[in-house]
């Protein structure tokens, strides 16, 4: 629904920027406790990176590639079956959700992973014999972080005075590992586990533009651990996300609108947020609400949306200078014609990889110029969302898609950053074509028949993420996730609150990247507005639909006796 000032609730609560994962979780949840909502959203479409997009008759996810941690009863599944009021449906992938390659040409290993509480780890051991200890210890790892990860939530929930007293008196470290095991260097713990360099890329394959020696173990730990359980995705594509959060604030009064660019956050002379001016045309409008949610990032929201005079204060730029600006993303979208079965397509990811030091050539790849980077890019995920939604088939049928993802520099695309979308003129398309035929000549590799079926491609430089995503520097992924942000004190310090009273932060810049992490950053965000612990109500839902589940089985059990 486009932006018009008679489609703005009366006597809004809350006012959240960006229709995001996380601005969306935060607007829900706010909802369901009794406050009216507003969404803006300044692209034509509301989901952020949950949003789809069907050009030429295919339809590509954008930022939405799969999910884990969806099995019946975890706590992710009953945050989105609250938020959407139980309306999504999630497909539950083939157990071999991903498929590692490490190499080139005869020199080249592949190695499969597998969901499963038990499989996942046993899987690996038959690939790594020689490095079942590793292994092991790696899982073990992965299981402290996944469990107490709430220690880290809880941080940001409490005072900030308790939770450093707690870590400056060492009581944190004494309570768990969690803390310390979150600002250790990925690199160096791998390097205790074991020397070899093709298990090192396996524990941090996925990727997300920070080198494996710059990233939190705990971070990459809790990114592999996130499908033990199972990859899914969204039945009917990840723009059904929105679509039934939307539904969720509306039903409660609120609304989400489109077309609503946000110029400014209206801050009193209090330092009190009290509203935000969105453009339509040449026109500005006020809307004022008692409650400011900005998901559209922290860079964005501190140097762009907030007055100046607000901007350079000694706090914010505190809270700035702890973060970096993420690597940008780039991405090719190609369409085909014929079925997956014809082109050999599967709903299992790839990640490759030229070679096994991460390290090196990460660093290598960000050091090019601009002129050498696109015929060296050092790694690429692919993914085929026309494989993994069984829906597909009944809307787009006899297509099939792919979309190409790998990190850039947005310093290699800087020049442009002035030019109109679609309208950067021919040095520019020429530029991003040649990322683009590497790497879909590197996918072609893998999967010749797509290469004369070819009949569609779209590119999506970190040009186009700023444009559409409203991503600072095209970042996908928000603000970097360097090791600095994730020692325990740098988290415990970037909280939800803001310097501006009544101004709040949600999505990924809250916790952590991607859907899940975005999710857990609007939970959060909802949990400080509301100064009540949100994840507290849905532990108690989870046990009551453990309970439930556990008595229905005993029914079960009984009649079959009977």
């Amino acid at each position: 629904m486009g932006f018009s000032v008679d489609r703005v609730p009366q006597d809004l609560d809350v006012i959240v920027i960006g229709s995001g994962i996380g601005g969306l979780t935060a607007g829900a949840t706010l909802a369901k406790a009794g406050k009216k909502v507003l969404v803006l959203e300044q692209h034509d479409q509301a989901g952020g990176c949950c949003h789809t997009y069907i050009e030429k008759g295919f339809e590509f996810d954008v930022g939405l590639h799969y999910i884990g941690q969806l099995h019946e009863n975890s706590l992710l599944r009953i945050a989105f079956d609250q938020i959407s009021e139980g309306q999504l449906e999630f497909q539950e992938l083939n157990q071999h959700f991903d498929t590692i390659q490490i190499g080139e040409g005869e020199e080249q290993r592949e190695y499969t992973i597998f969901s499963g509480k038990t499989a996942m780890q046993a899987h690996l051991i038959k690939q790594f014999p020689d490095d079942k200890e590793a292994i092991e210890t790696f899982f073990k790892i992965m299981k402290i972080c996944a469990k107490k990860t709430h220690y880290l939530a809880t941080l940001k929930l409490i005072p900030q005075w308790v939770s450093l007293l707690l870590l400056k008196s060492g009581l944190a470290d004494w309570v768990s590992p969690v803390f310390k095991l979150s600002g250790t260097c990925a690199t160096e713990l791998v390097n205790t586990l074991t020397s070899n360099k093709d298990l090192h890329v396996i524990f941090s394959y996925l990727f997300y533009g920070v080198p494996p020696k710059d990233s939190s173990i705990l971070i990459n730990a809790l990114l592999v651990h996130h499908y033990k359980r199972g990859a899914y995705y969204i039945k009917g594509g990840a723009s059904e996300i929105a679509f039934h959060i939307i539904r969720t604030i509306q039903k409660y009064g609120g609304n989400c609108l489109v077309r609503a660019p946000v110029t400014q956050i209206l801050v009193n002379d209090e330092n009190t947020a009290y509203g935000v001016k969105v453009k339509k045309g040449q026109e500005e409008f006020e809307i004022h609400a008692p409650v400011i949610v900005s998901n559209c990032g922290i860079f964005t929201t501190f140097q762009k949306l907030l007055p100046r005079e607000i901007s350079v204060q000694k706090e914010m730029q505190e809270r700035l200078n702890m973060m970096k600006h993420g690597r940008g993303s780039f991405l090719v979208f190609s369409g085909f014609d014929g079925t997956q079965e014809e082109l050999g397509l599967v709903s299992t990811n790839f990640w490759l990889f030229k070679n096994n030091d991460m390290d090196k050539s990460m660093e290598d790849f960000f050091a090019l110029s601009k002129e050498e980077a696109p015929d060296n890019i050092p790694m690429m995920f692919i993914t085929m969302p026309s494989a993994k939604d069984p829906e597909s088939k009944i809307r787009h049928p006899g297509k099939s898609c792919m979309t190409i993802l790998t990190m850039v520099r947005y310093e290699w695309f800087e020049e442009w950053k002035d030019t109109t979308v679609r309208k950067r003129g021919d040095e520019y398309y020429n530029y991003k074509m040649r990322f683009a035929k590497n790497l879909f000549n590197w996918a072609c590799k893998l999967f010749p028949k797509i290469k004369d079926k070819l009949v569609f491609q779209d590119v999506a430089t970190p040009l186009t993420n700023c444009h559409y995503l409203g991503a600072q520097r095209g970042a996908m992924y928000s603000a970097e996730h360097n090791l600095d942000r994730f020692h325990a004190e740098a988290v415990a310090r970037n909280r939800c609150n803001t310097p501006v009273k009544n101004l709040y932060i949600s999505g990924q810049d809250v916790f952590s990247c991607g859907i899940a992490g975005a999710l857990h950053g609007g939970l959060l965000c909802a949990s400080t507005v509301l100064d009540h612990i949100v994840y507290i109500d849905l532990l108690f839902l989870k046990k009551k639909l453990k309970r439930r589940k556990a008595k229905e089985l005993a029914q079960l059990e009984q009649k079959k006796i009977q």
